[in-house]
């Protein structure tokens, strides 16, 4: 057993007297490139971007979690340190493209005192590994207006808390955004770089040759993002089956965070948890009904090595007249799919036809969740039928295969009725 391992499970055991000792993190330069250190003892960062379910996420081996905001740190960091794990907690920093004045001097200060009391509050938690100042603050911003201030706030966070490392997360790696954050975020430790399907690939040869030769961490990737994503002939984006995803998350990982270990100092894959953005199954690696997908099964043997013992089920497009297609309002027709299940398992089939997102949105905004119509699913199983919407409008088609162990496998097409 290790320092790091003894020290989280005395303090768990002890939690009722033993007084919150901050564990030291450091960004250590080394003789072939940049080693997180915790405790003195190299730390390579195998997380995902979430909370909750953090016993499924260690027992799959992950080793830490992303936040975004301090809401309801406490318990993220009460529950990492009792899973042996730990947290990037990230601070949420105003964007300008949701109106935070970077001139307005109040507005400033405010978010400066934001800042201070949060790294107060937390800074002395065990399980606490780095913060996250901001997250794609730049987006569709210019990054020469914010990046100068995110380096305030990480001098202001290291100037109350020498103990654990601050990282700026910028959305994709585009050359001038990299050499902004050059210029202008000289006392940051760390790069976290967001970045989804190929464009992950380019990610260590990017950050080369735009000249930063400093640590990074991948701190955003996974599927093939909806703004990236083929189209049918109206607009809708086109969602991977979760098989799919699986094989982008192999090659993501495999590309440009195992290829790097000189610089790349570890990875939070997105997301740990679920949910509406484009779709309900867009992005997480847990469904709503708590199920995993056969992602959380290739994390698991990048992260350990071996495939778990149990598996998520296999599925490939669906099949139908109305995929990518248009049908009459209230037209019945049929649909089909090819699911299998790598342990044998029985399977068991849900469709439903929801209304399509008409939200545009960028940065993981907020969306609602969209209307469902369970009732216009006539017959279930691998092949199903379904009566059309009465309404014209845009609509998809959602399959889920569950193998009744806690695992599922998703699949959906866009349609239209008119």
């Amino acid at each position: 057993m290790n320092r790091i391992t003894i020290i989280a499970a005395l303090c768990a055991a002890f939690a009722s007297v033993c007084p919150a000792v901050p564990v030291p993190v450091t960004v250590e330069k080394t003789a072939d490139g940049y080693q997180l250190m915790r405790a003195g003892e190299p730390y390579f960062v195998r997380g995902a971007g979430g909370d909750g379910n953090l016993d499924r996420l260690a027992e799959a081996g992950g080793n830490s979690v992303r936040t975004w905001h301090f809401d309801g740190a406490e318990r993220v960091l009460d529950e990492a340190q009792r899973n042996g794990m730990t947290v990037q907690m990230g601070i949420w920093i105003g964007h300008p493209r949701h109106g935070f004045d970077y001139s307005d001097r109040d507005a400033v200060k405010r978010q400066r005192e934001m800042v201070r009391e949060a790294v107060r509050t937390y800074k002395d938690h065990p399980a606490l590994l780095s913060w996250g100042v901001g997250n794609e603050v730049e987006l569709m911003s210019d990054p020469d207006l914010v990046f100068p201030e995110l380096n305030e706030l990480a001098k202001i966070v290291k100037s109350i808390d020498p103990n654990h490392p601050t990282v700026v997360v910028i959305a994709g790696g585009e050359p001038e955004k990299i050499r902004s954050f050059i210029e202008h975020c000289p006392d940051v430790d760390l790069l976290g770089v967001n970045s989804y399907a190929a464009d992950i690939a380019s990610v260590p040869g990017t950050l080369e040759a735009s000249g930063y030769d400093g640590p990074y961490l991948v701190t955003e990737w996974g599927p093939r993002g909806h703004w990236q994503s083929p189209k049918t002939a109206w607009g809708a984006p086109l969602e991977q089956t979760s098989t799919e995803k699986a094989e982008s998350f192999r090659m993501g990982y495999e590309t440009a965070i195992a290829s790097a270990p000189d610089r790349c100092l570890g990875s939070y894959v997105f997301l740990w948890g679920h949910k509406q953005e484009k779709t309900k199954t867009w992005y997480g690696m847990l469904l709503p009904t708590g199920e995993t997908t056969q992602t959380l099964d290739t994390m698991t043997e990048l992260w350990t090595g071996s495939p778990p013992a149990q598996r998520a089920p296999r599925i490939g497009e669906i099949r139908s007249p109305a995929a990518q297609g248009v049908v009459a309002p209230g037209e019945v027709f049929g649909a089909s799919v090819r699911a299998g299940d790598p342990d044998g398992d029985t399977l068991g089939y849900q469709w439903v036809i929801s209304n399509e997102s008409q939200v545009i949105s960028a940065g993981g905004d907020p969306e609602r969740r969209l209307r469902e119509y369970p009732e216009l699913t006539l017959t279930a199983g691998p092949r199903a039928t379904f009566r059309a919407p009465s309404q014209p409008g845009e609509y998809r088609l959602f399959v889920t295969v569950r193998d009744g162990t806690g695992r599922a496998a998703t699949a959906n097409t866009p349609f239209k009725v008119e």
